[in-house]
């Protein structure tokens, strides 16, 4: 059975936009659609109202340093950036970083308060796709390069469909019927943006098995987040996540003892959650999602968060550390507003966080200088094997006097992001030689080659300057023959230089 996503993105890819009507009857239940928040006949809405509809349940490890031997509602974390007021309760702040117009839109989409982003108006009949961050604040934080403050995002992604939308059908037979014009909001992705690094994000794409509210869990220490599909406080790789699912960083406890874990997610890294241990959102009485979060609940007294906007730039004040964490979240004058007038500008909407463009280039030596470059096989989007969750992509190099040589090949590799991987790659050569006349004649011939790549995340590293090239370089070490069955040459091949692959 297809998710909100899928069948949103299928319909919004045709324009299939209908114009918003009552249908006779009373079939006007949406709670079966996977991802589903919110139905009803309001026509305008505020971030602040959004924003306690989406808002997630947060789990803490047993252990967190933060919760200072508290527990239930007990808890204060997340917690109140320093210099705000202090409420008996978390808090967590969000910021509606982007709104997506309709392409028959008429009118304002957004109706802006300045003084009180949270006021600021939502107009639905304008409206396709929306995108909310929320942000945990500590602190501190500890482990490898612990430091003072710490923010960490969730991304989640929003469809806006009215309720007369043909696909709703899938979920509903014979579709719904409602008395009176209705809008419905589905979450359609969940990115968790751990250490800030876009291959480690944990990325889901919602389905029929999501719970919502949507939770997140929190690594102990760092505090990176990781999204929890059915809420069992287990991270299991390929259920929780479902993009780039190799390089997902899952939630890894383990690190807050200095040690770098920078391998594939084991399940071993991540500690057993408590239910005494999650966090609670302030969830609106008539949310749909109320009964599923009472179950949760049971009965039990838990701590429910404050809901904040995200401060300007501007609160960092002179606190060089916590506004660098700031920049790269604070979104000037939110939400910023693009419009879907083709298929082309909501392919890249959808997709956004879940596709990764990515471009390495090397130096390489194997006898003869040269060099190298690998890029996604189908150019703007990887090929990921669906068997091994590794990637497939293009590599091509050039080599010998004045590069005359040229290879192309076909790249495996398990990972984008592990600091070991092996890999594997055939295709073919052109190699050009003198023959006896000094005539330069070229030979092609079958090429393969393996060995292992070793890549280092500079923003931990003295070099991390070179982040504002790539956050990665790496070392590969390889051996390669040429020639299929008999094989006529075979060399070794360094390599080193920039980018994941």
């Amino acid at each position: 059975m297809p998710s909100l996503r899928t069948a949103a993105r299928a319909a919004l890819l045709l324009l299939e936009f209908p114009a918003l009507a009552a249908a006779q009857g009373k079939t006007c239940d949406f709670s079966k659609v996977p991802g589903v928040i919110w139905w009803g006949t309001q026509e305008q809405m505020s971030l602040a109202q959004l924003a306690a509809y989406v808002a997630p349940i947060y789990w803490f490890s047993p252990d967190e340093p933060s919760l200072n031997g508290k527990s239930g509602a007990d808890i204060r974390i997340p917690e109140a950036m320093l210099g705000e007021s202090l409420p008996p309760r978390p808090v967590v702040y969000y910021e509606v970083t982007r709104v997506h117009t309709r392409p028959d839109a008429k009118g304002a989409s957004v109706v802006r308060n300045a003084a009180d982003p949270g006021s600021t108006v939502l107009v639905f009949n304008n409206i396709a796709l929306i995108t909310i961050s929320f942000f945990a604040y500590f602190h501190s934080e500890e482990g490898l390069g612990a430091h003072p403050h710490d923010i960490e995002p969730a991304d989640f992604r929003i469809a806006l469909l009215p309720s007369n939308w043909s696909g709703f059908s899938e979920w509903i037979p014979g579709g719904a019927k409602c008395d009176k014009k209705t809008y419905v909001m589905g979450v359609t992705r969940v990115q968790a943006k751990a250490h800030g690094l876009v291959w480690f994000w944990n990325v889901l794409d919602l389905d029929v098995y999501t719970q919502l509210p949507m939770t997140l869990l929190v690594e102990e220490g760092k505090h990176a987040l990781a999204t929890d599909k059915n809420g069992d406080g287990v991270f299991t790789k390929g259920y929780d996540v479902n993009r780039r699912v190799n390089d997902a960083w899952g939630t890894r406890d383990i690190i807050r003892s200095g040690m770098l874990f920078s391998g594939g997610y084991e399940s071993w890294m991540t500690k057993v959650r408590r239910p005494e241990y999650r966090v609670f959102p302030p969830l609106p009485e008539d949310s749909p999602l109320q009964p599923q979060l009472r179950r949760r609940m049971q009965g039990g007294h838990y701590a429910v968060y404050e809901l904040r906007t995200f401060p300007p730039l501007s609160f960092a004040g002179n606190d060089a550390h916590l506004a660098h964490l700031m920049s790269d979240k604070e979104v000037a004058n939110w939400p910023t507003e693009e419009g879907l007038r083709d298929a082309k500008r909501f392919t890249r909407a959808v997709e956004e966080g879940g596709v990764v463009k990515s471009l390495s280039i090397a130096a390489r030596f194997e006898g003869q200088t040269g060099l190298v470059w690998a890029f996604p096989f189908f150019i703007v989007k990887h090929l990921e094997d669906p068997m091994t969750g590794g990637y497939i992509l293009q590599r091509m190099y050039v080599k010998d006097v004045n590069w005359r040589d040229f290879g192309w090949m076909a790249l495996y590799t398990p990972s984008a992001s592990r600091w070991l991987d092996t890999y594997l790659s055939a295709g073919a050569e052109m190699d050009k030689e003198p023959d006896s006349t000094g005539t330069i004649v070229a030979d092609w011939d079958f090429v393969f080659e393996t060995g292992l790549k070793f890549r280092v995340n500079v923003n931990e590293t003295p070099v991390k300057f070179l982040h504002v090239l790539t956050d990665y370089w790496g070392l590969r070490l390889g051996i390669k023959q040429r020639g299929f069955f008999d094989i006529n040459h075979l060399s070794y091949v360094i390599e080193f230089g920039a980018g994941s692959f």
